[in-house]
């Protein structure tokens, strides 16, 4: 990491003067005092938390008792065993010297706390505490969730801590969309499905509806489905199952939503799309409605996601199935459109009883192709794929028509934020399982928080924020939201000095935001590289550069520091860019050979790209041995 490889370079040394120490000595630790002996004779007891239940506890014995043998140790328990109705026997000791004891069933709440306050009675024990179930910190190890910005951050849903309350056991969602081929970062997460598509020919399976999901691709010809152009296979359903609930913690591609709900493939879209009757049919089965010739389903989802669409009003087929589906306890997720109009104009986004989501960019604001309006309930990420890197990251298969090997794109879409919201119902519905669909879609939009980049159009009650909806099921306070610092006057960048970590910059690598005596002006700054080793790191923000402006200037303070002793040889490169749609242009570069003992002030002309919404990128890449660490820190861009 960046940080850590300062600390490297430090201390390899550069030469007399070439680093100023910067770092205070790190003082000696002071001995601790042994505690004195405690009088306090009271029986130590561990908390039960809330909604937890506990089959099992560990006992500390007092000497007296924890030689007796276990028929002893047995009579402080045997009383609390009758009063709980439970029977309890020893499984084994501990090296910390307490025992391990199980009762026959779950404890929860005040049953446990008063099985262990009756142990405590018995006056033989020093402690009983719940053997409580550890999990996993909830920071995913998957290779690639460093690049789903969209689950993070100010513009993100802020996923992470929500983890902390729910992982989404026990929720199924049903993913209504082309089906599902097979994936490595899904397979695990996939239940039983159905194959809705009654055409055999859009559906390439050989017949009509069937058990089986597998999307077999909705490539199509030039001339077919309206279109004059040929059209590759989308795997639009496995990029949206992988949002949903890709398998999550496994080392390798992507992080899901509700990493351990369950995901129901139900094929509905094929070649040139689906039926309304196929669609509407699959919507009454998900939700665990009888469909004639079709066997029931025997996992009932809690949520149905829709990324799917088109012109018209609502009708009576949508409304009746939907109707249905919610009667049976299910919430019916559905997309707004991808036609940057009105989303009552789009069903089924226009249909009652839904929870229709708008998308939203990397900025935090309305992606530019999101329908809008007083339809739209919230708001999720749905990405912008004009810029590197932007989009949503998930599951595809690679096949152009037929399904071939698995892989990971990045798309857009408010396809892509619909699992966004559908994947948190899961988390919801596992917190608490009683709730309502209408219950459900009050919490998510009691749960939002403002568009961090502004809305004017019609965003529903904001932007979904996981942190904040989970923590108000579970009763807990959650962390303040994160507030930008006020930005400069003038400077068209937001958290220019990265004083609030990474809140509005967007970056490959989680290390870059750093914070310490290191920065040129208060505590934050930006390190890129340094590892010694062959590496990229990428640090950009989304801009718009006003037209009338009669200048734009890129200005930020960069400070070099290498463990490269060549005067001559440019072996680690920065370099400042500016990603204008399809292309992007090197505006300025520096290296190795630029090292210096304190911050330069670095001025850029920006004027070429006035009236023009673009990304300001630093691109540092560093070679095979030794180390060289950018630091960049006070960034602006200013119009005169």
């Amino acid at each position: 990491m960046a940080a850590s490889a300062a600390v490297m370079i430090g201390l390899t040394g550069l030469g007399a003067g070439a680093l100023p120490a910067s770092a205070l000595p790190v003082a000696p630790l002071t001995e601790k005092s042994t505690p004195a002996p405690s009088s306090d004779a009271k029986v130590m007891l561990g908390s039960v938390q809330p909604g937890e239940a506990y089959d099992q506890f560990i006992v500390s014995y007092k000497a007296s008792a924890k030689e007796t043998g276990k028929s002893g140790r047995a009579k402080a328990w045997g009383k609390a065993a009758k009063e709980a109705g439970v029977s309890v026997k020893e499984l084994r000791s501990m090296a910390t010297g307490g025992f391990v004891v199980k009762a026959s069933k779950n404890l929860k709440g005040d049953d446990a706390e008063a099985f262990m306050a009756e142990i405590a009675k018995s006056g033989l024990v020093e402690s009983v505490e719940p053997d409580a179930l550890m999990k996993i910190s909830m920071t995913p190890n998957d290779s690639r969730y460093g690049e789903q910005w969209h689950y993070s951050g100010t513009n993100g849903m802020r996923l992470p801590s929500a983890w902390d309350v729910s992982t989404g056991s026990g929720s199924v969602v049903a993913v209504l969309d082309t089906g599902i081929t097979s994936h490595s970062d899904l397979n695990a997460n996939v239940i039983s499905g159905y194959d809705f598509v009654s055409d055999s020919t859009s559906a390439r399976d050989g017949n009509g509806r069937d058990a089986n999901p597998q999307d077999e691709g909705d490539w199509y010809a030039a001339g077919e489905c309206g279109d004059n152009s040929s059209g590759k296979s989308s795997w639009h359903g496995t990029h949206v199952a992988g949002t949903v609930a890709a398998v999550t913690g496994n080392a390798k591609g992507v992080a899901g939503v509700a990493p351990n709900a369950k995901i129901q493939p139900v094929r509905v879209l094929a070649k040139c799309g689906g039926n309304l009757s196929d669609i509407a049919d699959a919507i009454v089965w998900a939700s665990g409605g009888s469909v004639p010739g079709v066997p029931a389903n025997q996992t009932p989802a809690d949520a149905i996601n829709m990324s799917l669409g088109g012109g018209g009003a609502c009708g009576v087929t949508y409304q009746a199935a939907i109707d249905a589906a919610v009667s049976r306890g299910t919430s019916v997720v559905v997309a707004a459109g991808n036609e940057s109009q009105n989303a009552s104009n789009s069903r089924p986004a226009n249909c009652n009883n839904v929870i229709t989501v708008a998308a939203s960019n990397p900025s935090g604001a309305p992606s530019y192709y999101t329908n809008y309006g007083s339809s739209v309930d919230v708001t999720a990420p749905g990405g912008d794929t004009r810029y590197t890197g932007q989009g949503v990251l998930s599951t595809i298969n690679t096949g152009s028509t037929t399904p071939s090997s698995e892989g990971y794109a990045f798309y857009q879409g408010t396809s892509m934020a619909t699992p966004h919201v559908a994947g948190l119902v899961a988390l919801m519905k596992s917190q608490k399982s009683s709730l309502t669909p209408a219950q459900v879609e009050t919490a998510l939009k009691n749960g939002t928080r403002p568009m961090p980049g502004g809305c004017n159009i019609g965003c529903g009650t904001g932007l979904v924020d996981a942190t904040k909806t989970m923590s108000a099921l579970s009763g807990s306070t959650p962390d303040p939201e994160p507030t930008p610092d006020p930005e400069p006057s003038g400077n068209l960048l937001k958290n220019p000095g990265f004083e609030d970590g990474s809140t509005n910059w967007s970056s490959n690598r989680s290390d870059t935001f750093e914070s310490g005596s290191a920065a040129r002006s208060g505590s934050g700054f930006a390190g890129l590289n340094g590892w010694g080793s062959s590496n990229t790191y990428t640090l950009e923000q989304q801009l718009s550069i006003p037209s009338n402006a009669s200048s734009a200037q890129l200005e930020f303070y960069l400070r070099v520091l290498t463990n490269e002793s060549t005067s001559y040889t440019a072996y680690d490169k920065l370099s400042a860019q500016i990603l204008d749609g399809s292309k992007t242009y090197n505006v300025g570069t520096w290296s190795n050979l630029d090292a210096s003992s304190s911050y330069e002030k670095k001025s850029i002309s920006l004027d070429d790209f006035r009236g023009k919404t673009v990304t300001l990128r630093f691109y540092g890449a560093e070679d095979s041995s030794l180390a060289t660490v950018f630091r960049i820190d006070d960034v602006s861009v200013t119009a005169g």
